[in-house]
């Protein structure tokens, strides 16, 4: 295990090295921000607008073949919001400073415009499966939008990739911090934890995707609110740190020295890459994740979605991973010896969220109730998007061996070591981002012309845009 730890993690400081993949990722966010003229700040009204105007928890517009506009955004932000809000977080003020986290900041920003890019192309090539109902994602962007033989692998390398990084290596992510949390909490052994969940889980895969939504719908809100209210009761009670930890933020982010006296050793290439990837892992704008959701939407111009991706990046990264962070920092838990963290991952976040109202037993509880649900819909999510490129690579008879397959992985992922499991989780998902962003960048006029067209008010017909 410790051998092939470190193999990968050679391979990840050069895959999310600072002149590959967080370069290319932070390099397509600023050429989309441009060519769209921020429309992240220009259309953030109309995705709050419509965020909240088609909020629902029993999918009235959902119609046979799709979801409803909410529910998909409802699973984007399920698939969203997981344990990179809260172990990824941390692993990255751990690993990279708090610098880490103004990276995170910068990643999301540009990310929204990436993310506003996907959900258009999606919408655009999205089509109908055999059975009739709503399909789409990057494969089909890909190979249609690209076309030829090109088109046809690269969409072929990204649903191999996208089934092993979200399907099989992230939901071990996701399930070893649930063991990780309930053991902390309550002492429930890994393996009982992970056979719990392995059992849910697949419960929810047979329903199909309409079972994935009406889950999504209801607990991503209710989840969401509740952990953002305690985490900003708690920030109150240490609401004096809170301009110290901006500060050191900002700080940090050039003079990684600047935090803990420099015991963490990082410098600022740690900080970018853990920041980026770590930020990435949480709100996945330009992974390629979130597109199927947001294919499936039953709306009547692409836009009309599109801006809610803006809004899922957002509550990702700006709320819900924002509470984690100035829960952590100023509640004043982290402490190191001999260069390492003494507490790290979720026990991190536990610890800081036992200060105060919750104490110990209350705080460690909260955290891994809050993780569990956070976790759970994330699994499903990315259930869902591995189901989608398993249809689209071996059709619908290999769905019901993926199913199992997931299921496994999700329990063995329970009992895992974490680092093994992150670090494979990094790579495979440096992995399905290039095919992605090829596909983006050469696709990009199709989206500046859709965005052109909605603002001249053109009427929305699809062919107009199939390249």
């Amino acid at each position: 295990m410790e051998i092939l730890t470190d193999i990968i993690s050679k391979l990840n400081s050069f895959l999310w090295g600072p002149y590959f993949l967080i370069a290319l990722l932070c390099g397509t966010g600023f050429y989309f921000t441009i060519k769209l003229r921020f429309i992240q700040i220009f259309k953030f009204k109309m995705g709050l607008k419509n965020l909240f105007g088609n909020f629902s928890l029993h999918g009235d517009a959902a119609g046979k073949d799709g979801m409803s506009s909410f529910q998909a955004v409802a699973t984007a932000i399920a698939a969203q919001v997981g344990t990179g809000n809260l172990v990824g977080a941390t692993t990255a003020l751990v690993m990279g400073g708090p610098g880490a986290i103004f990276w995170m900041w910068c990643a999301a920003f540009l990310g929204m415009a990436t993310n506003f890019a996907e959900i258009c192309l999606a919408q655009i090539y999205k089509t109908k499966d055999e059975s009739g109902h709503t399909i789409g994602g990057p494969a089909f962007y890909i190979s249609k939008g690209l076309g030829g033989k090109v088109g046809k692998i690269l969409a072929m390398f990204f649903s191999i990739a996208i089934i092993l990084a979200l399907g099989f290596m992230g939901n071990m992510v996701q399930a070893n911090s649930i063991s990780d949390g309930f053991y902390g909490a309550f002492g429930i052994p890994k393996w009982v934890s992970g056979l719990f969940l392995a059992i849910i889980c697949a419960l929810i895969f047979i329903g199909g995707i309409k079972a994935i939504a009406r889950v999504a719908e209801k607990i991503v809100p209710i989840m969401a609110i509740l952990y953002v209210v305690i985490g900003l009761v708690i920030i109150c009670f240490n609401i004096s740190e809170i301009l110290g930890v901006i500060s050191l933020i900002f700080r940090a982010a050039f003079d990684p020295s600047a935090a803990w006296g420099g015991a963490t050793g990082a410098t600022i290439a740690m900080a970018m890459r853990y920041g980026i990837a770590r930020g990435l892992f949480s709100n996945e704008a330009g992974m390629g994740s979130t597109p199927h959701a947001h294919a499936v939407a039953n709306v009547k111009h692409p836009i009309d979605q599109a801006v809610l991706g803006i809004m899922s990046v957002f509550v990702d990264t700006f709320i819900v991973l924002n509470i984690t962070v100035f829960v952590v920092l100023s509640a004043n838990v982290i402490e190191f010896e001999n260069g390492k963290a003494v507490i790290t991952g979720i026990a991190l976040v536990q610890e800081a969220f036992s200060s105060h109202i919750l104490g110990r037993t209350g705080g460690y509880g909260f955290v891994a109730i809050c993780l569990f649900f956070f976790a759970f819909t994330t699994i499903i999510g990315w259930y869902y998007f591995a189901e989608i490129n398993v249809r689209y690579m071996f059709g619908p008879k290999f769905v019901r061996i993926s199913q199992i397959f997931v299921v496994g992985f999700v329990f063995v992922g329970s009992v895992l070591k974490i680092n093994l499991v992150w670090e494979l989780s990094d790579f495979f998902n440096g992995l399905m981002v290039l095919p992605n962003l090829i596909a983006l960048l050469v696709l990009s006029p199709i989206v500046v012309k859709l965005v052109k067209d909605y603002d001249n008010k053109k009427e929305y017909v699809k062919e107009d845009y199939i390249k």
